[in-house]
């Protein structure tokens, strides 16, 4: 059982995190007027052609060593005002904190379900809870979290339409287990499709979406690990 100085000392570490994760984001919005860094303050090497918007690796990083992965509790964090929108006015789907709590729960729940399913599928990766040589460290952060129309409770009969189920953005690092020593970060953005119609938004599309957004994250990490050990990628 998680003591009370750690969970504060893990709350601060979050709270400092989500610092760090706005100026990444600031970063990765000014990829396109401005080049990003080709070497970050942890000695990180831009990955150029990536198919995420940005990605870094520690050029020496050998990820051929890990045969497992351990993935640490995904953090989630809504778009600076999305709260206020969503409370306001006479919108039919105001939130409250325990809206957007049970929200974020769902998404790191999901997040965890869609990566150790992706990662571990086959000949993959198994999925652990504790550190060990062979033991890959992921640390997510799903923020920037945008939801249309989010699925809580509202006036009876009433429904909300949308064309998109909203926009998310991933960050995430690789460390190795045992030393703590950072490999790898990315840095990702994705919206939902533009149905270019109006659909009912229900909590299972937004699910849907946010699956969708979090499979091809998953597939890309699986294809990159696939490809340093000489696996046949899964289909």
């Amino acid at each position: 059982m998680m003591t009370r100085d750690k969970a504060k000392s893990r709350t601060i570490a979050f709270a400092f995190a989500a610092f760090v994760l706005t100026l990444a984001l600031a970063q990765t919005a000014g990829a396109k007027k401005e080049k990003p860094v080709e070497v970050t303050h942890d000695g990180l090497h831009l990955v150029p052609g990536s198919e995420v918007a940005l990605a870094y690796v520690k050029p020496e990083a050998d990820f051929s060593i890990y045969e497992r992965v351990m993935i640490l509790e995904p953090y989630v964090a809504f778009k600076k005002g999305w709260e206020r929108d969503h409370r306001g006015g006479t919108t039919l789907f105001r939130v409250s904190k325990k809206d957007m709590e049970e929200i974020k729960t769902r998404m790191a729940k999901l997040f965890r379900e869609v990566f150790e399913g992706t990662l571990a599928a086959g000949d993959g990766y198994p999925v652990v809870r504790k550190a060990d040589d062979d033991v890959l460290l992921l640390r997510p952060a799903i923020i920037d979290l945008d939801f249309t129309a989010p699925d809580v409770d509202r006036p009876a009969r009433s429904r909300v339409y949308t064309s998109s189920a909203g926009a998310a953005t991933l960050y995430i690092e690789l460390y190795d287990s045992v030393s703590g020593e950072i490999l790898a970060r990315a840095i990702d953005r994705q919206a939902g499709r533009d149905s270019m119609t109006f659909q009912h938004s229900t909590r299972v599309n937004n699910s849907t979406e946010a699956q969708r957004a979090l499979s091809k994250w998953a597939r890309l990490l699986r294809q990159r690990l696939d490809e340093i050990h000489g696996k046949t990628p899964v289909e």
